[in-house]
């Protein structure tokens, strides 16, 4: 078993996204320690971010984090209006879309399926 991370370019994004968005807000809230789902939320976004920069550069890179902060943060006036979970997913859905479009589907992880 090996304790080395995966090369930048073999991450999928989207999932790591969805972890840190979801998994955060599970480790805060059940635990009651915020900062402890800031770093669930952190240590998800640089991983991302490693592969966002090592595939697309540091444009996208950009667009794709502020999108992942963005959503964090908007999740919580958007709690105020139609609930915790309901908000918390509809971000996820945004920034993890995002980030499958952006550098998934750039490398072939990714493919809309047709009906």
């Amino acid at each position: 078993m090996s304790t080395a991370l995966k090369s930048a370019e073999s991450v999928r994004t989207a999932p790591i996204v969805a972890v840190g968005l979801i998994g955060g807000y599970v480790t805060a809230r059940e635990t009651g320690i915020r900062p402890l789902g800031g770093v669930v939320l952190g240590a998800a976004g640089l991983y991302a971010g490693r592969t966002w920069l090592a595939r697309r550069g540091p444009a996208t890179a950009a667009v794709l984090g502020a999108a992942y902060v963005l959503g964090f943060g908007l999740s919580h006036p958007l709690a105020k209006k139609i609930g915790s979970w309901p908000a918390v997913l509809t971000v996820t859905a945004a920034a993890a879309g995002a980030s499958a479009v952006l550098s998934d589907a750039a490398y072939g992880e990714w493919e809309p399926t047709a009906s």
